[in-house]
């Protein structure tokens, strides 16, 4: 006698779950139960489901890993793993989260999240790991591309260049991150203050609401496209796709990385740049990694300094406008490489010459350790004894500590900052990015925390004030948290006007409307003011 569906579906639920204890009683067994009889296909998507007591749930769990230090908290393992094929299933998994509301949902597309938001929680939660949907199309005639959440920079550029030498993207450097949090961030890149944001350049989007509807741009409306971009997604649905314009860049392009320490006099340079940073010619960007270094004439520690650029043209045009704007930097024409663009890419990323394009589709960080990020705006130069002062805590610590200077301006300048939730725009000279990493969790890890929390307390008076500003993509959790469950409005603005300025509200407003019971959630996730959230009070 043949089986029936239910009975094969109850003996499939029994086989993947039985063995996880108490862990998945009550809420938990209920969320897998109701997957298993919601799914039209449940036998496919079990196949996509890890739970602690499957031997490859924990290789799962770290495969994205960029930062271990998330790892290391005491906060709960998702109750699953689940890697969805279609768009489908996890329109299941959303139906079935908010039917039972015990369940919360985070949502992986590259892992890169600072904080590791996209995988830890306080509450019983699933991880949603896109790494299946990263699907990218391209349309060569009107210079279009959609592509899915889960893929990666390093594939987005990879697809871009196997059909264009003179097709290009303004996103970030690094390979592993994933599209699906970083266009949602912002996302800066080395041609930006040439072609703007990722975010500028993003035409459609494809999401999940907190209904399970998949929505695109007509359907969503402009102010739910409007806060994707740049609002942080995971606070108004899952991110499905992106639809992107490409841009047209030259068939070389030109980078450059000097390095200077302080017997080259880099305490001026530094300073120097800062005068020219944002208000030279915007097919430039030279950007400033800071550490230190042993010296190698006296044994004593030295700062380091270097100058990695990228313009978009060729070398004797830099070497005019460098001439013009940055003499003092005595860049010569051997510092100076022509490449093709999506070389560039692979040139900032620190792989070898003469790489093969294909070491883009690795998705695995060639580094990784544990470290802390923060970031702060520059609206005016810091003067010379600021930055000595910078130098005397970056001897402080011997973990791997750096700071980078990021220059804004150009394309920066032409948008306003209630164009998108980015507000980040005119009158910022530069972002600055601190980060220290160590090699492993304890004790010294507190050492570490402690030195970059006192360093970002001595920048303080260098840096943008009413609100002090930061970067949604270098999330920092130092910055203020929602309570579990239901949090103020007042305390939600503490952090989410660092991050937004004053498109924060305009935010909150969005979320009301789309999510009011504040079913996409997670320690800095956008308020909704219809599911308890008050205007003030805790």
């Amino acid at each position: 006698m043949k089986p029936s569906n239910t009975s094969l579906l109850s003996f499939l639920f029994i086989f993947l779950f039985s063995f996880s204890g108490t862990a998945f009683a009550g809420t938990e067994n209920e969320f897998f139960q109701c997957l298993s009889s919601y799914s039209q296909n449940f036998f496919s998507i079990s196949t996509l489901i890890y739970t602690p007591n499957n031997s490859s749930y924990q290789p799962i769990l770290l495969s994205s890993a960029q930062n271990l230090r998330p790892y290391s908290s005491p906060l709960a393992d998702p109750l699953a793993i689940i890697t969805p094929l279609y768009e489908s299933q996890i329109q299941e998994i959303v139906q079935c989260s908010k039917l039972l509301r015990g369940v919360e949902i985070r949502v992986r597309s590259g892992g890169h999240d600072y904080e590791g938001l996209s995988y830890i929680s306080k509450s019983p939660f699933v991880i949603v790991d896109l790494e299946n949907l990263r699907s990218i199309t391209i349309n060569t005639e009107n210079n279009t591309l959609w592509v899915q959440a889960g893929a990666t920079l390093g594939e987005l550029y990879y697809s871009i260049a196997k059909k264009s030498r003179t097709l290009a993207f303004p996103a970030g450097v690094c390979p592993t991150v994933g599209v699906g949090g970083h266009f949602s961030g912002g996302g800066f890149g080395m041609i930006s203050r040439k072609y703007g944001l990722a975010i500028d350049n993003i035409i459609d989007a494809r999401i999940i609401d907190v209904n399970g509807k998949i929505l695109d741009r007509e359907s969503m409306g402009e102010d739910l496209f409007w806060a994707i971009r740049g609002g942080g997604g995971a606070s108004f649905g899952i991110i499905l796709a992106w639809k992107i314009n490409l841009v047209s860049v030259p068939q070389n392009l030109t980078v450059f990385n000097v390095t200077r320490t302080l017997e080259q006099n880099v305490t001026k340079l530094v300073h120097r740049w800062q005068y020219i940073a944002d208000k030279i010619d915007e097919n430039l960007v030279i950007r400033l990694f800071l550490r230190s270094v042993n010296s190698s004439q006296n044994g004593h520690k030295t700062i380091q300094v270097f100058f990695t650029a990228m313009f978009v043209g060729g070398v004797n045009t830099l070497l005019r406008v460098m001439q013009e704007s940055f003499p003092e930097l005595g860049l010569l024409r051997e510092d100076c490489i022509e490449m093709s663009w999506i070389e560039s890419i692979l040139y900032m990323a620190e792989f070898p010459r003469g790489s093969p394009l294909d070491v883009l589709l690795n998705r695995t960080q060639r580094v990784i350790d544990f470290f802390k990020g923060k970031s702060d705006y520059a609206t005016k130069p810091i003067s010379e004894k600021g930055l000595l002062g910078i130098w005397e805590r970056l001897y402080e610590e011997v973990g791997l500590a750096e700071l980078q200077f990021t220059p804004y301006g150009g394309r920066m300048n032409e948008i306003s900052e209630s164009e998108l939730p980015f507000p980040h725009r005119s009158g910022n000279i530069y972002m600055i990015h601190y980060r220290v990493g160590w090699g492993e969790e304890g004790v010294e890890a507190q050492r570490h925390m402690s030195w970059i929390r006192k360093l970002y307390n001595y920048m303080a008076l260098y840096v943008s004030k009413s609100p002090r500003a930061a970067y949604l993509n270098y999330r920092d959790l130092d910055l203020g948290v929602n309570n579990e469950g239901k949090t103020s409005y007042a305390k939600a603005s503490i952090w989410g006007t660092k991050y937004f300025k004053n498109n924060f509200h305009r935010l909150v407003q969005v979320k009301t409307k789309v999510d009011p019971a504040n079913f996409f959630r997670n320690e800095q996730s956008i308020p909704s003011l219809s599911s308890g959230w008050k205007k003030g009070g805790d």
